[in-house]
């Protein structure tokens, strides 16, 4: 972690903060989703930033990997709980944030993940181990009511590269990483009135190229050709241009180039909430960059 590297993060997390606030403020009943994604992703475009991954907006049961898709016609509704979640990058390096917007009657489960959230980060330093920030996690949100994400963790970041380790759990754990200075990673706090364990949907919008491979089909090479500069980077099949996205893309998950993120819910009528930051731990703490 020399200057330069720590640099491009804080600009990346101060991009992010200001897109993810804005963000937030155009959650609101009638508003269409695809309008809010892509004002906003243009706006990390345009101070400079790539986007990290497409702009999450999942609602109620649905935590995570949702964004709009071509065509989508959605809109926010009064009693939605609305997870915004999106990532800017300055030259690979990334800042990962999110914050969960309640459009009626569920501030005390979003009060649990952001104060699960903020007692993680206080305990951020050299030597503190996963499983302690996962212990406090799951205390501030079962004190609350509600029931931690338990297959849905925070997780280290690194130059093109959104998943890594550090692993963060919402649960307590005995052990775990142990935090070393120079380390970048996010603590995403999930918490549900549901069964606290999340499943794969039925919806991909979210894709990302995991290998290279030759491919015959033209419009699957189109593809390959359209996210090349992503580096690896996850893209939305909202943003292809080719002809036969589709197909291309089913051909490309098939051949195992590509990998698609179901959306992820808990049960049906349940509601989830999310708060995340990304943080680099410091010689006696951390800096939080999307703050």
């Amino acid at each position: 972690m020399n200057e330069e590297i720590l640099e491009s993060y804080l600009q990346a997390g101060h991009i992010a903060k200001k897109a993810r606030d804005h963000a937030a403020s155009m959650v609101r009943p009638g508003v269409r989703i695809v309008d809010l994604v892509e004002t906003i992703e243009q706006e990390i475009l345009d101070q400079g930033a790539g986007i990290a991954f497409p702009l999450n907006i999942s609602r109620n049961e649905f935590a995570a990997h949702d964004t709009a898709g071509p065509g989508d016609e959605r809109e926010f509704l009064e009693g939605d709980v609305v997870k915004v979640d999106l990532g800017a990058h300055i030259n690979g390096y990334v800042a990962d944030t999110a914050v969960t917007v309640d459009l009626g009657g569920h501030a005390k489960l979003v009060e649990s993940t952001e104060a699960a959230l903020k007692k993680a980060i206080s305990l951020v330093r050299p030597g503190v181990t996963a499983g302690e920030l996962g212990t406090a996690i799951q205390h501030e949100i079962e004190k609350r009511g509600f029931k931690p994400v338990s297959n849905l963790t925070g997780h280290g970041l690194g130059k093109f590269h959104l998943h890594g380790e550090p692993t963060i759990p919402n649960v307590s754990i005995n052990g775990g990483a142990v935090l070393e200075e120079g380390t970048a990673f996010a603590i995403e706090p999930f918490a549900t009135t549901g069964s606290g364990h999340v499943t794969e949907g039925q919806r991909m919008e979210i894709y990302q190229q995991t290998s290279v491979k030759p491919v015959r089909m033209p419009s699957a090479r189109k593809v390959i050709e359209e996210i090349r500069d992503r580096r690896s980077l996850p893209f939305s099949r909202r943003w292809l241009k080719v002809s036969k996205a589709e197909l291309a893309l089913a051909t490309l998950r098939r051949s195992q180039v590509v990998y698609g993120f179901p959306v992820l819910h808990d049960i049906p009528g349940s509601f989830v909430s999310q708060h995340e930051h990304t943080l680099i731990v410091t010689e006696d703490g951390c800096i939080v960059t999307t703050r």
